[in-house]
């Protein structure tokens, strides 16, 4: 890749510290007047809470440090799991399971018992008590804003977020444990969230489906949503190290090639992709740009892509890097997006420093090591 190596690991060092020490942004009581409207939500900010922007974060950080061998990452880790355990954990839903993706892996290396048994309980809790949509998909219940303890039903929703946050761990805790009936359960979400959420004319996913109204709600196609596909669905293949059922693995792949073209035919001039992904009049967002290009190299070192995604994603990466601040934050992300019923609905929402925006970057870059 035309990268430069020394700037990328300088600016990759960065982005890690500034996410191991993240708060919330200085003007976060200028964003609060926005309300959910412009997707404030106080839990989302900072490195310290037990939800999605966190887990997602934490997930980046243990990718490095599964590369570096690094134990400063590790005692990082072990120590924000254990502190959090301290306080309570929050009510269980689709977003605060995303945390357990990156516990079921550092628990090879901790070896802690409490650690085991809440992903063993939490894997049969999603199993047997998470609320069903139609079909039987996982309904994207979330954390209720400002209560931790309560949730948000979100009644026979489908959320294309769902694969990356709570999927990957069931299927990551079935193959771990030689549990089928997981294994199972995690291939059927997979495919009825490709089945409700993919449209065959653009090749593009839908933020989400509703089985009580039948419709993809707004229709908008949003960058970071179709994001956690593009990253999430090979992080999925590779757990099954060659075992995948092989009928499944080529419709998914299938299913990840026609949106990688979509994707790539809509790359902004700059490298990175608007939030509204087919819409040039939305600003241009950096987490989802990230988890973008961090699927594309991947998919061109599992030799899935052919190398005339490279161009593609050397610009993308130029564009990350361009968007690292020199203190390490990462610029141009938005913030918690809940289902829209227009395209202005995302355009409207804020941009902050997020962990998510930290560790999805980490992600890029680091896949970007790989191909110097």
């Amino acid at each position: 890749m035309k990268i430069n190596e020394k700037e990328l690991r300088e600016k990759l060092d960065l982005v890690i510290q500034k996410l191991m020490h993240l708060g919330g942004p200085e003007n976060e009581d200028s964003l609060k007047e926005g309300g959910e409207a412009i997707g404030f939500f106080k839990r989302d900010f900072g490195i310290q809470e037990w939800d999605w922007p966190q887990g997602v974060g934490l997930y980046g950080l243990l990718k490095v440090m599964q590369c570096d061998h690094c134990q400063e990452y590790r005692e990082f880790l072990d120590d924000w799991f254990r502190q959090n355990l301290a306080l309570g954990l929050p009510s269980r839903n689709i977003n605060t399971t995303t945390p357990l993706l990156t516990l079921v892996e550092l628990n090879e290396l901790c070896h802690n018992d409490e650690y085991e048994a809440l992903c063993k309980d939490w894997a049969h809790w999603l199993m047997h008590c998470l609320p069903r949509t139609q079909e039987n998909g996982f309904q994207h219940v979330t954390s209720a804003n400002g209560d931790r303890l309560g949730v948000r039903l979100n009644e026979n929703e489908l959320w294309i977020d769902t694969l990356f946050m709570t999927v990957l761990f069931l299927n990551r805790m079935g193959l771990k444990y030689n549990r089928q009936e997981w294994i199972d359960e995690a291939m059927h979400q997979v495919l009825i969230h490709i089945k409700y959420l993919y449209d065959t004319h653009t090749g593009l996913f839908y933020h989400g489906w509703s089985f009580n109204r039948m419709d993809n709600f707004g229709g908008v196609f949003w960058c970071r949503g179709n994001s956690w596909f593009t990253l999430g669905i090979l992080d999925y293949i590779d757990m099954f190290k060659g075992t995948l059922n092989a009928g499944v693995k080529t419709f998914i792949l299938d299913t990840y090639k026609a949106q990688v073209a979509a994707l790539k035919r809509l790359q902004a001039p700059s490298g990175l992709w608007h939030t509204v992904l087919d819409d040039p009049t939305s600003y241009e967002e950096v987490s989802g740009s990230a988890a973008i290009t961090c699927g594309i190299l991947k998919g061109i070192r599992l030799g899935i892509l052919d190398d005339s995604y490279l161009d593609c994603a050397q610009r993308a990466i130029q564009a990350l890097l361009r968007n690292i601040d020199t203190d390490g934050t990462v610029l141009n992300v938005s913030g918690g997006t809940g289902m829209g019923m227009n395209a202005d609905h995302y355009k409207n929402i804020l941009i902050a420093p997020m962990a998510y925006g930290q560790s999805l970057t980490i992600l890029a870059l680091a896949e970007a090591l790989q191909h110097l």
